[in-house]
């Protein structure tokens, strides 16, 4: 049977999301045959239950490997796929019905080597996950994407939600062994490389991110570490906008101080300004998730967001500014052993 589509998941001790993932695959509209298969990269929970409950609804394939990361893991799977085209899924995202007839009748009209889409939440998340979304995603913060043409020209799509040729794959090499980072990286070579890039709108996922606040600040730290090793590895790629969250928090610092050095209604400008911009924030996650509890925990996402990132992007700009070692040495954390 001939495949076109191979979805390619990597799960690490996440068997109750995948269960929620192939249960969103099983409802498909989509007429034509697609496989999907799944990595387990060295977890100690398997999913192997899960995969054979869905055995008889999905062409399933299922791998195990010990623990060598997302990226290397989502290579090892387009590797054994049998499609031409591999759309990359994370094990936390939940996919709408229409997802692949809307990526199959972009690409027959509008062709792209690559590609990502938009992710959002769906509305029976929690709280927390609509508030962590909402800050992740909005026009109001760095998240998002516009609609604007030249944002869409330099979209850089996420392997939460991103489509793969096989050509592109087998030239590029597919995703490096950063993470995270792994993504942006891997855009960033194809575009060097002369393949198609773009965005879709229609192929939009529901993005569980299963998080507090601890871990949500983990992780966005490592995002802003990542950031300048992207940048010079990639000459011409950085953008003034990667900088707005330590911005953000050395004028948040100066407004705080303000009052004390001016001891004056002015002195509490600046501080207001601030408050106004959360509060906006509150208003716009309350209206989109029309939960009152994502409301009052947004403005707070919001801060830990640029909290995290904005010093890992500090940290890491002024270690590979005054250090001659390699990103590797300065930051092993971030980096997988293939």
């Amino acid at each position: 049977m001939e495949i076109y589509f191979s979805f390619v998941v990597p799960v690490y001790n996440r068997p109750g999301e995948i269960r929620e993932l192939l249960e969103s695959l099983s409802a498909q509209t989509y007429s034509q045959p697609f496989e999907v298969v799944i990595v387990e990269d060295g977890s100690s929970i398997s999913s192997a239950e899960v995969i054979r409950d869905f055995s008889d609804r999905l062409e399933l394939t299922y791998f195990k490997k010990r623990n060598t990361g997302p990226g290397d893991s989502r290579n090892f799977g387009m590797k054994r796929a049998r499609g031409t085209y591999c759309i990359l899924v994370d094990s936390d995202c939940i996919l709408p019905p229409q997802y692949l007839e809307q990526v199959a009748g972009f690409l027959s009209e509008n062709y792209l080597d690559c590609y990502g889409g938009a992710d959002d939440a769906h509305p029976s998340f929690n709280a927390m996950q609509q508030a962590i979304s909402f800050t992740m995603t909005s026009f109001l913060t760095t998240g998002g994407i516009r609609g604007k043409e030249a944002t869409r020209k330099k979209f850089q799509p996420r392997s939460f939600n991103m489509g793969l040729s096989r050509k592109a794959f087998e030239a590029s090499g597919g995703f490096g062994n950063i993470h995270p980072g792994e993504d942006p990286d891997l855009s960033l070579r194809l575009k060097k490389l002369g393949f198609s890039i773009g965005f879709i709108p229609g192929a939009s996922v529901y993005h569980k991110r299963r998080i507090n606040f601890k871990s949500f600040f983990r992780q966005v730290h490592k995002f802003g570490l990542t950031r300048p090793i992207l940048n010079r590895w990639h000459p011409g790629s950085a953008q003034i906008t990667y900088w707005f969250p330590t911005f953000f928090l050395l004028g948040l610092l100066f407004a705080v101080s303000l009052p004390f050095l001016i001891r004056s209604p002015l002195g509490w400008s600046l501080l207001g300004l601030y408050a106004f911009y959360l509060m906006l924030v509150a208003i716009g996650a309350g209206l989109k998730s029309k939960n009152p509890g994502a409301a009052i925990l947004a403005p707070v996402a919001l801060v830990v967001q640029y909290l995290g990132y904005g010093l890992g992007f500090l940290k890491s700009t002024i270690l590979l500014t005054f250090s001659k070692k390699k990103p590797e040495a300065l930051m092993p954390e971030l980096f997988f052993k293939p």
